[in-house]
């Protein structure tokens, strides 16, 4: 029996996770069932422990089944690769440091940092990172902010992100409205923050709007509560956020983005009926669905689509709100660039080593 149109419908909607170096028949159905416009790869995707071009031909190879199970020629090939501890990716790709460290080094590790991602097909980097490092014992944010002031954090994402788009790569701000105040980490729980509108305008709004000047194409949200802008909901599920705040107040039209679906501050909240259509609702355009609670079940994955199509069945998602989101979409995918996979010189390697050494040292000595 063939999958709904109405299914395959959320797939225009969906970055989604792929469990391992080789597609399982899980994913093989998914991607051929839900056909989603784009995939996330983790470090599990990788072939670590081999020489360069064993594990790049492995990852060639799953780029090529992914393309041929899902039947689209274009596609988001997307990786979290901000440098210091978030890198998936084996050696000899470069391990640059995170966004504190960079300075004055920003544009220029981001250019490095293009020519290495789209050697491996990616088009869309989660990066850079747009919350501040305010708080001392942050436990999931802090250097991988850019700054520890709005200013120094918006001057940083600001080179960085352009530094990405002049190579050839798509940006993403992240966390929507800020992330770097919390003393908890939404991968396990739900942090609440009570900062007010006012509070959020004179400091975690600072680098958003930078980076929104410069026409940032995604931002993504935080996982967070603000009990004092919007008591029932984090912000990936926020009207007052994403719609009052991010669309008309800052005047983004560009794509809104969740964060990772299956993170703890809000996996069981997505399970529930409703929630994709509260979502929806409330600004957010394309969803990430890691799989990484369980990477050998889509059962979650589909459990979020059929809400999806229930909803829209139902009534109770606004046809046009998913029209909408679907042009954001597509129209930021028909400028986004396909990339080959292939192998660089070694001498990129060296000249990029020595870049992550430079941007390294010249913090640590000011």
């Amino acid at each position: 029996m063939g999958v709904s149109q109405e299914l395959k419908r959320f797939g225009h909607h969906l970055i989604l996770g792929i469990s391992g170096t080789k597609l399982s028949d899980d994913d093989k159905r998914a991607l051929n069932e839900l056909k989603p416009i784009g995939v996330i790869f983790f470090a599990k995707n990788f072939l670590d422990g081999t020489p360069y071009q064993v594990w790049l031909e492995s990852f060639k190879d799953l780029n090529r089944q992914i393309q041929e199970y899902t039947e689209r020629d274009s596609m988001f090939m997307t990786l979290d690769h901000e440098g210091g501890r978030v890198i998936r990716t084996p050696l000899p790709i470069t391990r640059f440091p995170h966004g504190l460290l960079l300075r004055s080094h920003a544009s220029e590790v981001a250019k490095a940092t293009a020519v290495e991602l789209k050697s491996l097909g990616i088009n869309l980097s989660w990066a850079p990172v747009a919350d501040i490092f305010s708080h001392p014992n942050n436990p999931v944010i802090g250097p991988r902010a850019f700054g520890r002031t709005p200013e120094t954090a918006a001057q940083g994402v600001r080179d960085y992100y352009l530094g990405l788009r002049d190579s050839g790569i798509l940006g993403c701000a992240k966390h929507f409205p800020g992330h770097g105040d919390t003393s908890k980490d939404s991968h396990i729980e739900l942090p609440i923050l009570n900062l007010t509108l006012e509070d959020l305008r004179l400091r975690e709004l600072i680098p958003f709007r930078a980076l929104i000047k410069v026409q940032i194409p995604l931002i993504m949200t935080a996982h967070i509560l603000f009990p004092t802008i919007d008591a029932q909901v984090p912000a990936t599920l926020s009207q007052p956020i994403l719609k009052t705040i991010l669309r008309e107040e800052l005047g983004f039209e560009g794509v809104v983005v969740s964060d990772d679906l299956d993170m703890k501050a809000i996996s069981d909240m997505f399970v529930k009926a409703g929630t994709v259509a509260r979502s929806f609702h409330a600004g957010c355009d394309l969803f990430i669905v890691s799989r990484n609670i369980n990477s050998s079940s889509i059962e979650r994955t589909y459990q979020i689509a059929e809400d999806f199509v229930d909803s829209l069945t139902k009534g109770s998602l606004n046809e046009s709100v998913v029209e909408a989101a679907r042009e954001r979409i597509e129209k930021l995918l028909a400028v986004t660039p396909q990339y080959p996979i292939y192998a660089l010189d070694k001498d990129i390697f060296l000249q990029h080593a020595q870049l992550a050494i430079a941007s390294s040292y010249s913090c640590a000595i000011r």
